[in-house]
Order: C-alpha cells, then structure tokens, then sequence
C-alpha cells in the first residue's frame, strides 16, 4: 500500500497514554488496557480530534471560512467541530437532529460558548442534508463565506486517517509495554474509528483483531458503511491497490438497546462501575455501551477467548451532564 499522509492540522495532544486497568481486570480475569483517547485535549477531547486533524486541513487548503457538519444535540463531533473552527479563526454552522432544548448542557453549552451557528430540524429534514447543505452555501456565499462540508463524525476517507495514525501509536505503545492484545475493542457511532484502526492495522501489522461495538443502527449498515469508507480512501489514496476485500469487519452487536442516545440501567452501572474502581469516566452513548458491551462479551460471548484486550476510550465526558439524574 501506498502510505502517503495528507495534510494534517496539530488539535489534540497526541500520542495519547495507554493503561492498563488493575482492579478490572482482576475482577474479570483478564488482561484489560485502555488507550486513554479522552486524554487528546481538554474540551476539543475524543477520537474526533484525530479525524479532524485532517479534515479541517483539507478545508483549509479549499479555503474554506465556515465548517458545516451534522449530529444529535448532543454530538460529540459537533462540539469538536466547533472547537477546531473557533481555535483556527473560522466558524462553525452545526445542524443538529432535534428541537432546542429548554436548558443548553453538555456539548450543546460548549457550541454555544464558541459562537457557533446552529439549526435544529426534524429527523424527516435532517435526512435531506444535500438539500441542507446547498442551502448554507448559497446562504454563506451571499456573505463573502465559503463553506466546508464534513460528514457525520468526521467519518469518511480523510477521517480514516485519524485512527490509521492512532494504530501507528499503538506499536510504539505495545513495544514500549510488551504488550500484544489479541482483541482491540471500541465504540462504533459512524464508523470512522473502526474503519480507521482495520486500516491502520493492516498498515502497521497489528495482530489483534478489532472489534466495534455499534451504538447506533446495526451490523449490516456497519460492515457497508466502513467497507465503503476503506474503498473511497484506497481509491483517493492508495489506487494502485486492490479493493480491501481482505479487511474484516467484526461489529458486535446487541448493545444499543432503545435506540442512539438512550441508555438503560445497566449502563448506568457500568459508568459507576468503572469510576469506582478505576477513576475514569465513561459516557452514556458511546463509550459505556461499549464498554458494558465488552465486559458482557468477555464473560459470555465473543471476547470470552481473549486473554489480552485492550479498549479505547473514544471521549465523551460532557455526555456525561444531560444524563445526570441517572448518574447518581
């Protein structure tokens, strides 16, 4: 393959440290690290920053003023998104799914303190977001702007790069801890940080098998969605190589329950669990289903013939403050 590296833009503070969990895993019996990506910045925190690296470089070189992008009121990606524009001297245009809501917490605060431009529409508008986007060109064009479309998460060809550089991290971390995990556990959202790291393992010989487990939608929509994304990037970036067909997709699901956004009980528990014993903090949408999916899986499932895992905390923790009331 050819490893050619696009353009990037230094957000987080990368590499970022990997752990290893002592009181977990002596209660599940396994060798349990943690790549501590909520660690990659303050508020412009989680896998998004690494994604974002390189695609507000590209907006950049289109010389682009406003960044566009799409998520729930509560995005994690957005509230990145509107960081990494307020932090270069651009703006931010974030249309979120969902009606405003009575209180501004969690990411939705963060966007409002950098200023950025909001819309909230419908789920049925929030689907049209060509017709959404051309609006906002024409709109921002009229005043001397040119705009930037990201997709949701950040997760396309450009994106994939985030977590191709993330997996360049990890053989240095591996070498540096002697450690080799058999299994590579995250949260799949949008499929960007999956789709990174099966790239990024296949560059870098990374023998561990990766497993997402998807928060949102299901396995089928998971295993086209990053199998197209790794196609786009071979064909933008490495076109004289072969579709990666080769790559494997493993989505581990059951662990969405009501729906993106929605978390039972037993995720709650999990959150406490897991800030107890070991001090971190994990979140009600993406990384505390993924993790409960894990530790679930490691008990009576796919991941119980792994002995060394290691799991990477993708962000979240403003997440954490709309959920309070579940909290405690």
């Amino acid at each position: 393959m050819n490893k050619y590296n696009p353009a990037r833009v230094a957000l987080g503070r990368l590499p970022t440290p990997i752990e290893r969990l002592e009181t977990l895993s002596k209660k599940y019996k396994k060798n349990i690290w943690i790549k501590r990506d909520d660690l990659s910045e303050t508020a412009l925190s989680g896998n998004k920053v690494r994604k974002l690296e390189y695609i507000v470089a590209e907006a950049l070189e289109n010389k682009a003023d406003v960044l566009v992008t799409w998520g729930a009121v509560q995005s994690n990606h957005c509230r990145a998104t509107a960081i990494a524009a307020a932090r270069l001297g651009m703006k931010s245009h974030l249309v979120l799914r969902g009606s405003e809501p009575n209180e501004a917490d969690g990411n939705l605060l963060i966007d409002k303190l950098v200023n950025s431009r909001i819309s909230y529409q419908t789920p049925d508008e929030y689907g049209k977001m060509d017709k959404t986007y051309e609006l906002l060109q024409t709109q921002y064009e009229k005043e001397g702007k040119k705009t930037f479309r990201i997709p949701v998460g950040g997760s396309n060809e450009t994106g994939l790069w985030g977590y191709i550089n993330c997996a360049r991290e990890l053989v240095s971390d591996f070498k540096n801890i002697g450690f080799n995990p058999e299994a590579i556990v995250c949260a799949t959202g949008s499929g960007g940080t999956q789709g990174g790291l099966i790239l990024g393992a296949d560059l870098h010989q990374i023998d561990g098998q990766i497993f997402g487990i998807n928060v949102c939608d299901n396995k089928r929509y998971f295993e086209n969605k990053i199998g197209e994304d790794i196609n786009l990037w071979l064909e933008k970036y490495s076109p004289a190589t072969s579709k990666a067909t080769q790559l494997q997709t493993n989505i581990i699901e059951g662990y969405v329950g009501e729906g993106y956004g929605k978390a039972s009980a037993e995720i709650f528990e999990t959150i406490r669990e897991v800030a107890e014993l070991e001090g971190i903090l994990l979140d009600p949408v993406y990384t505390g289903k993924a993790f409960h999916g894990m530790i679930s899986e490691i008990e009576n499932g796919c991941l119980a013939r792994f002995q060394d895992i290691l799991f990477i905390h993708t962000g979240g923790i403003f997440g954490i403050f709309p959920h309070k009331e579940n909290m405690v």
